[in-house]
């Protein structure tokens, strides 16, 4: 098998890993807010079962999370799993995982702003939504850009652990290759796409780091 086919299936695959990086995105940045702030919250009760949220999904591995998810339906419930349920349940675990790390960002960043922001807020008559969407949101966005980078980069390379459960995508792919053409090409060519990827990743980052210079400390 030529270079010029091999490529064309890893890109199969990428497309497969892309997918998987874009929905874990869309998922866990919006989730990982209420995560947060349940954390932070006074109500003992909401605080701790964030805590435990939080606790068990980032001290365990998320390739244990992924089978969890998978195989709990049928075995708890009895639910025969489909063709579609590794995706589902990949998917599901990325976002989940992913959430539990946003959320101790967003925790670190929130309460990294000055209380007297608050207080100037509530006296120009701000409500509490106001005042977090308007002044404490886009200050956190910046304190917290660059710990989000690194996650992002991270969840580039994680997503090759989908092919644990049988999700087809870039690694899997690659891992077929090698071992049916006997070569460490298809691995080169794999590591070429992630690098690529991290590194157009970087430059996305740096440009909205720059658009966030006019929040000043």
């Amino acid at each position: 098998m030529d270079i010029a086919t091999m490529t064309g299936m890893l890109i199969q695959g990428f497309g497969v890993s892309l997918k998987l990086f874009m929905l874990t995105l869309i998922g866990a940045i919006p989730l990982g807010i209420p995560v947060a702030l349940a954390r932070m919250s006074r109500l003992r009760p909401l605080s701790l079962l964030a805590r435990a949220f939080i606790s068990v999904l980032r001290g365990t591995p998320l390739m244990l999370q992924m089978f969890a998810i998978y195989f709990s339906p049928y075995y708890v419930f009895g639910i025969q799993l489909t063709p579609d349920s590794k995706w589902h349940a990949c998917v599901v675990a990325f976002i989940i995982n992913y959430a539990a790390y946003f959320a101790e960002i967003y925790r670190s960043g929130i309460q990294s702003i000055p209380r007297g922001q608050y207080e100037a807020a509530e006296v120009l008559g701000y409500s509490s939504g106001q005042t977090f969407f308007r002044i404490v949101l886009p200050q956190v966005a910046k304190r917290i850009l660059p710990a989000m980078g690194n996650e992002v980069i991270t969840l580039v390379k994680d997503t090759s652990l989908a092919f644990s459960i049988g999700v087809a995508e870039m690694f899997s792919t690659a891992k077929a290759l090698v071992a049916s053409q006997v070569s460490m090409v298809p691995f080169a060519i794999a590591a070429l796409f992630y690098w690529v990827f991290n590194f157009l990743v970087k430059i996305a980052l740096g440009v909205l780091e720059k658009k966030l210079d006019y929040y000043h400390d």
